[in-house]
């Protein structure tokens, strides 16, 4: 029985997805710091493995060569997991397991097995990766709820998200200071006056927002705990009703409660993560660490169009500028394509229209006001 060429390219697809799934999955076990969570990556990896010798050897049977190469997505993810931990990573890794929940389903040759265990892997990643883990029980429970806030998770979003924020607005602004035909003097100041700004603007504006977040949760503790002083028995009934839905039985869930409450800084952790959905060992994360990180994240996207303008003639600024700036645009607009799974050179190509048509209206808008000015 021979193989044609489309049913061979499915098998070497489904070979290379899962053999650059149980390499993200060693990993992450490699770089998960509690063991409960490393085991599970490990045994995630284990099935993906199986998976991926199955493939191999129908692809050997129907004439053909299994990649060796790792693909530019999954190298990059690799390097992110060892540089910043399984959990910066984790929630591209549910993503994609979302989407290949179904994968299996109708191709016969994987059976039903295959298919049931990928959509087991999209509901165990789905649940890690979310503020609140359904019908998950066993002794990590607790431990587990909460972990999942708006700090490392994003990370990697973060930076290249904010980064793209200083390159077009600075871009954007350099722009129409150029529409409005100023002098090459003028132009360079409002190139670090501009780039200053903005990132003084974000990091103000980050330390902000994560300071009064903590300020937040912090007073929503400090009423828990009251609530707790004052009424242990309603707070052991509440965390009781809170396991129930999440698929403990009544029982299970009255047990667990009246463990947790004997041991007041247990339970006030245990509530403030269950019932408010805060991890009391982090609280958003550092205010002034995010603000930082917001100041040179952005200033980082600010040099792209700014540093040109130089190094360059003064006859030249503006189209350094605008070169190096379309460089960047395409370059982040492909790395925002590790997040979301689509083409690099699409996504890349789809940033580069947006910024450069967002360029051009503030250079012409510019140059009406320059004309107006100078008239």
């Amino acid at each position: 029985m021979t193989t044609d060429n489309t049913t061979l390219a499915r098998f070497i697809a489904n070979y290379q997805s899962e053999r650059e799934g149980a390499a993200l999955y060693r990993e992450m076990a490699a770089h998960e710091p509690h063991a409960e969570m490393a085991e599970l990556y490990v045994r995630l990896a284990r099935v993906e493995e199986t998976h991926a010798e199955f493939w191999r050897r129908r692809i050997v049977t129907a004439g053909g060569q299994p990649p060796i190469r790792l693909g530019w997505r999954t190298r990059i993810l690799l390097w992110a997991t060892r540089r910043f931990g399984a959990q910066a990573v984790l929630p591209l890794v549910a993503s994609d397991e979302a989407r290949n929940r179904t994968i299996y389903d109708h191709q016969q040759e994987a059976g039903v097995d295959m298919a049931r265990q990928e959509r087991s892997h999209a509901r165990i990643l789905s649940m890690l990766a979310s503020p609140s883990h359904r019908g998950w029980d066993g002794p990590a429970y607790s431990r587990l709820e909460g972990r999942h806030g708006a700090g490392a998770a994003n990370n990697l979003r973060a930076m290249v998200l904010g980064a793209n924020d200083g390159l077009v607005s600075t871009f954007c602004l350099l722009m129409g200071v150029a529409g409005a035909a100023v002098n090459p003097h003028t132009l360079l100041a409002t190139a670090v006056a501009g780039s200053l700004a903005g990132a003084c603007s974000m990091a103000m504006g980050e330390w902000i927002s994560v300071q009064s977040a903590r300020e937040l949760q912090e007073k929503q503790i400090a009423s828990e705990a009251e609530e707790l002083a004052a009424s242990p028995a309603e707070e052991q009934e509440e965390l009781s009703l809170i396991y129930q839905a999440k698929g403990f039985t009544q029982d299970e869930a009255q047990q667990i409660a009246q463990r947790v409450i004997h041991d007041p800084a247990s339970a006030l952790d245990t509530l403030a993560r269950e019932e408010l959905g805060i991890n009391p060992d982090d609280l958003g994360g550092s205010a002034m660490g995010a603000a930082t990180a917001s100041f040179l994240v952005f200033l980082l996207g600010a040099m792209i169009p700014a540093l040109p303008m130089f190094l360059a003639p003064s006859s030249a600024i503006v189209t350094a500028s605008a070169v190096c700036s379309a460089l960047g645009l395409f370059a982040l607009g492909a790395a925002i394509a590790i997040f979301t799974g689509k083409h690099p050179l699409l996504s890349g190509a789809r940033q580069l229209l947006i910024g450069l048509a967002a360029a051009s209206v503030t250079f012409a808008i510019g140059h009406v006001f320059g004309v107006g000015l100078g008239g």
